[in-house]
């Protein structure tokens, strides 16, 4: 059911999925019924509440949503919430897991970073809304994710982007321009002063991870970041 699971602050985890957990998005044409018995399932198996794991409509946009008890799943890039389970659903793009203290307790945040939001800088919104909200000693997780050897992308495609995010150009290991959002997502968080805890494998390059780029009729994975006692 994980991918990779850890204690990351002192009542804090967070857990990246894998293809045993199932599909968790009900976007992708599965039976909505089957993908909320697997969210009960891994709700079940990190010890969170039931409908307690917070999701998002993600848009590949920037917008940043802070989570209250009843908040209903935003239209939104990214969540911030006081210590309120977060997940984030990916195929490829970086699921970025952030964590810091603050005087009122912990402060999370869960964060879709494909390639328009690496480019456009849903993270440093993220961590800026996270510091808006008290939090301090900031920590970053990312989860698997494409790599730069095998994200090919057309040249003016890296070109654009690379403009914005310089650390994104890549090139595949076979010649072809690429684009490394890994290393971009690093960068960016290296200039907000947050230090990377951890970084996921390849998706495309990893069987037991869905990867859209190596099979369109996919499902997603999470990840997710959540406080216990």
């Amino acid at each position: 059911m994980f991918h990779w699971r850890a204690e990351i602050l002192p009542g804090v985890s967070a857990a990246f999925t894998d293809t045993g957990a199932g599909n968790l998005a009900l976007h992708v044409g599965d039976d909505p019924l089957a993908v909320r018995r697997r969210r009960e399932q891994l709700e079940a198996a990190t010890g969170i509440g039931p409908d307690g794991l917070r999701f998002m409509n993600q848009v590949h946009g920037t917008a940043v949503a802070v989570m209250e008890h009843a908040s209903v799943a935003p239209q939104a890039d990214a969540m911030v919430s006081r210590g309120l389970p977060l997940a984030v659903m990916v195929a490829d793009c970086i699921p970025v897991l952030l964590a810091g203290e603050s005087a009122d307790g912990p402060v999370l945040a869960a964060v879709h970073a494909g390639r328009p939001g690496v480019a456009n800088g849903v993270i440093p919104a993220a961590v800026d809304s996270m510091r808006s909200l008290g939090a301090s000693g900031i920590k970053a997780w990312l989860g698997p994710s494409i790599c730069g050897s095998c994200y090919e992308v057309p040249t003016a495609l890296r070109d654009e982007v690379a403009a914005l995010v310089p650390a994104t150009r890549s090139t595949t290991s076979w010649g072809t321009p690429a684009l490394d959002l890994p290393a971009g997502a690093r960068s960016q968080l290296g200039r907000a002063g947050v230090d990377v805890e951890y970084a996921g494998p390849c998706t495309f390059e990893t069987n037991s991870l869905y990867s859209y780029r190596r099979d369109r009729n996919t499902g997603r994975f999470a990840g997710l970041v959540w406080c216990h006692g």
